[in-house]
């Protein structure tokens, strides 16, 4: 069977699957709610069967609808792939980036993407911050140019390349018995109380770990789900944390927390670029990255990493 169907009918089909609504799908398309209604009814008839329905105003994709959206997700990103390649070949850099990082990123990851938009004014960035587990649902529905994190799935064959260290150090209130150590033992740390992140962060399977390694299972305290969170419960007396050295600064006195030099720490892990393997590189994704490399030489330097 024919389908006749246009890409700007896929286009809009997609911005349907990803806003949940038909007045976000024409939104996001620049075209009238009646035109986008009209367009996704003539999709539908075209395919011969049902592609979503719409339950207390919330569009449900069926089965059908799932299936073509990750059909078109793959042919516009081919396709957005060979406007960028062209676009390069004739000497222009514009288009668009998609990224998606873990949470402890967004301390250094943002300002370099701005030095980015800066340098490449003509390119249309989006950036998603989320837990682990939200980066990795990301990368497996392959929805971003590029992912950064800490620990990549180890169930998914992927083009992966590390480009920073990611020191994990030990953090306690200021004041802390053992803040005067000059060697912070292990049999030491046995005895504390600490302040973890959430469950299947890179941060918490690293100490996980490294904990193992050391022959210690710490008494956890309190579970919280980003750094911020971690060091307000440390300087208010909680417990000790393990956090990235990428989320401290020089001013730790003001915020009422301190390092500890502690044996075995810091906890030695990477900053990863990951992507599905096979993905094809585009010529935007490509920029960011070297610009990410330029950068990182920066931030070594900077944090002593």
């Amino acid at each position: 069977m024919a389908m006749h169907v246009t890409f700007r009918q896929l286009r809009l089909f997609l911005a349907l699957a990803d806003t949940g609504s038909v007045s976000g799908a024409a939104r996001a398309t620049h075209v009238t709610q009646p035109t986008a209604s009209m367009q996704l009814r003539e999709l539908t008839e075209s395919v011969g069967m049902p592609l979503y329905e719409v339950i207390s105003r919330r569009v449900h994709l069926t089965d059908v609808g799932r299936d073509l959206a990750e059909t078109v997700r793959r042919i516009t990103g081919e396709w957005d792939g060979f406007a960028q390649r062209i676009d390069a070949l004739q000497g222009l850099t514009r288009g668009r980036l998609s990224i998606s990082v873990v949470s402890t990123a967004k301390y250094f990851v943002p300002r370099i993407l701005g030095t980015f938009c800066t340098r490449y004014p003509d390119i249309d960035a989006a950036l998603t911050v989320l837990n682990r587990d939200g980066v990795v649902e990301r990368l497996q529905q392959n929805l971003d140019d590029l992912y950064i994190m800490s620990q990549p799935p180890a169930d998914m064959e992927l083009e992966d390349r590390v480009f920073l260290a990611n020191p994990l150090v030990l953090i306690a209130p200021e004041g802390h018995l053992l803040a005067g150590r000059q060697q912070v033992t292990a049999a030491d740390l046995a005895g504390e109380s600490f302040v973890m992140r959430e469950r299947g962060s890179g941060t918490r399977m690293a100490c996980e770990r490294h904990f193992k390694q050391l022959g210690i299972k710490p008494r956890i305290r309190l579970e919280l789900g980003n750094n911020e969170a971690v060091k307000q419960a440390v300087a208010g007396g909680l417990g000790l944390a393990v956090v990235s050295v990428h989320s401290l600064d020089e001013h730790l006195p003001e915020q009422g927390i301190c390092q500890l030099a502690a044996e075995g720490f810091p906890i030695q892990s990477q900053w990863h670029i990951v992507r599905p393997r096979g993905k094809r590189h585009t010529p935007v994704g490509d920029a960011f990255e070297r610009h990410l490399d330029e950068a990182s030489a920066d931030l070594r330097a900077r944090l002593g990493v």
